[in-house]
């Protein structure tokens, strides 16, 4: 991952591009490209701090900061009123790890060790979570769609409206999401001192593991990287969401296609590489770990805190999401249940998950076009 740093020659290309050249497609893409390491580092230091403070407070970190820097994204994009962009990358975020981060590891896994094995009881917790959280936004959804339907105003490509039972509405279901969050952050704190890693999961050699509890940075040097990140991940948002709706009309793509491909993949890369590259080192575990906790981290917690976030702003954000989007999130959370169940996968069934990401991908693009 230390080649990831090499890519920090954007930050400063960025800022020339937003203050000196002006050309908006320079400013998207260095931000693009910029905010790559620049996450990475966050949550390096993030993994780094929760070395240090023990497995408790660092899982409480690891459980909040795990997706630091697309939050800092969605919370510029908020303020500058890209509501429907913000739940754009809200549903990119959990197809990318549920079908493209999965799918990639499965098959390079697979390509590499055959069958691999990994906790079913692990990945189905995750999978009810995931299911829980699509029947959270569906409700809303389809509250303010017959809510539409009854006035004679649907309108089913926007899903910025103004219906105050849909602002309650969704706040109501938004804590109740964060609650659920929480007890399975309880649950998986308990779960973790009753049960004990077994050889059967597809870790054979468990010195990295230990390595890669040996904190490697100090204290100061972890606040530092943390602070210093997350200042460069805020300017580098503000650049590359104001130069959104020049990129659309310069590229001809859509605002959906960008919040449910690109952006997702710019504040996630440097994680997404890390369950690709355990998988291929045969630990799957870890891999589902990574992918499965983020997805559901993002559907639990980030996007139900936008809910209250987006209260400082002008305008509301609520947790009514394009019937295209529902479906597309409901159909992959069920087969990444069917895929996960047995505890065990192989290169086709990753292939198969890459197939759905392609497809979903086509259908966001020309839905939006």
């Amino acid at each position: 991952m230390k080649w990831l740093r090499y890519m920090l020659i954007f930050v400063p290309l960025a800022f020339l591009a937003e203050f000196w050249w002006h050309n908006e497609l320079m400013i998207f893409g260095f931000s693009c490209v910029a905010l790559v390491p620049l996450a990475g580092l966050l949550g390096e230091a993030t993994e780094e701090l929760s070395i240090h403070t023990g497995p408790q407070i660092g899982g409480l970190l690891n459980a909040s900061l795990g997706n630091a820097a697309e939050l800092i994204i969605t919370i510029v994009a908020l303020r500058a009123g890209q509501v429907e962009l913000v739940k754009a990358s809200i549903t990119g975020s959990i197809l990318g790890n549920l079908l493209l981060i999965t799918g990639l590891s499965m098959l390079f896994g697979g390509l590499r060790h055959g069958h691999q094995r990994f906790d079913p009881h692990a990945a189905g917790v995750a999978s009810s979570m995931m299911m829980l959280a699509v029947i959270g936004m569906l409700v809303p959804t389809l509250f303010e769609v017959l809510h539409e339907i009854h006035l004679g105003e649907l309108d089913v490509y926007s899903t910025v409206v103004s219906d105050p039972a849909l602002d309650t509405l969704s706040m109501w279901v938004a804590l109740i999401l964060i609650l659920l969050y929480v007890l399975s952050l309880v649950y998986s704190f308990r779960t973790a001192k009753e049960r004990q890693p077994t050889p059967a999961v597809g870790v054979d050699d468990h010195s990295e593991e230990k390595a890669a509890h040996q904190a490697k940075w100090s204290i100061r040097l972890s606040v530092g990287v943390l602070v210093a990140s997350t200042i460069g991940i805020v300017f580098l948002s503000e650049f590359l969401v104001g130069a959104i709706e020049p990129v659309v009309e310069h590229l001809g793509v859509s605002e959906l296609f960008l919040g449910v491909i690109i952006i997702p993949l710019v504040g996630n890369v440097a994680e997404h590489i890390v369950a690709v590259q355990v998988a291929f080192k045969n630990k799957m575990d870890l891999s589902l770990t990574i992918s499965l906790g983020s997805s559901t981290q993002i559907a639990l917690f980030v996007a139900p805190l936008l809910v209250f976030i987006s209260l400082m702003f002008e305008q509301q954000m609520t947790l009514f999401f394009s019937m295209f989007e529902i479906a597309m999130l409901a159909l992959s959370v069920i087969l990444a249940t069917i895929i996960a169940r047995d505890g065990e996968s192989n290169w086709l069934e990753g292939a198969q998950l890459l197939a759905v990401y392609c497809i979903a991908g086509l259908g966001f693009f020309f839905t939006g076009a």
